[in-house]
């Protein structure tokens, strides 16, 4: 009976430690679906600043060499954040694949700290969800970290609806502890269905511009409102 006992309590065991592995399977599936459904509309951004002669040197400081930006039409329209080509004299467009477009700036507003580029690229758009991401929801930051290209971070939304944090004049972020550093900035803040709910904007740090988990994204209601006048239906 003894041994019954121990053979029945090693097999509960068994099947508990089992499921564990396929729930943590189950989450990690989640976010590999949201990689593989939105990485393909996430471009790195390759601003060259006055006086050089390519990208990845000179820019201002607290202005990370690369950025990130996020295919939104099907006529080859990028969103981004303004601060990454703002000075810049020529921008080249990264793709998913590796392959380097020419690009034009077509729009620029610091005021909300986004602009839109225009290029040839065929990749598919984002889906862009103007529902607000409820506090405590997970969501994925892909973005060119660093200049490292593309990458994808994960964690929760903190806080929504925040303003007068003091990027930019007009602020109307969703707080998010997604891992966010240089090179992060116009990613893509997309919820676990791949859908676009915010562009980076800011790191909340007072010693570096590396991440501390306090991190910034402009809603995607501010983002339409701001630059649904250019995207063809």
């Amino acid at each position: 009976m003894k041994y019954s006992i121990f053979y029945i309590n090693n097999k509960i065991i068994t099947i508990i430690f089992l499921l564990l592995i396929m729930i943590s399977k189950s989450a990690f599936s989640d976010f590999t679906k949201t990689w593989n459904i939105a990485s393909p509309s996430v471009v790195s951004v390759l601003p060259t600043w006055p006086g050089y002669q390519k990208p990845g040197f000179g820019a201002p400081a607290g202005t990370a060499p690369e950025g990130t930006g996020v295919i939104i039409s099907n006529n080859g329209l990028i969103v981004t954040a303004s601060h990454v080509v703002s000075r810049a004299t020529e921008v080249l467009i990264r793709d998913f694949d590796g392959k380097k477009h020419k690009s034009e700036v077509i729009f620029n507003d610091p005021g909300t700290d986004l602009a839109v580029i225009k290029t040839n690229i065929k990749n598919k758009k984002i889906i862009i969800n103007e529902f607000r991401p409820d506090v405590g929801s997970e969501i994925c930051l892909i973005s060119n970290s660093f200049g490292l290209d593309l990458n994808i971070t994960c964690g929760i939304v903190s806080a929504n609806r925040k303003s007068g944090i003091g990027f930019n004049p007009i602020e109307d972020f969703i707080q998010i502890d997604a891992s966010a550093n240089p090179g992060s900035s116009g990613g893509a803040v997309v919820n676990s269905n791949g859908e676009l709910v915010g562009i980076m904007s800011g790191i909340f740090t007072k010693e570096s511009d590396t991440n501390v988990g306090v991190n910034f994204a402009i809603s995607a209601e501010l983002l339409m409102k701001t630059v649904k006048h250019l995207i063809k239906r």
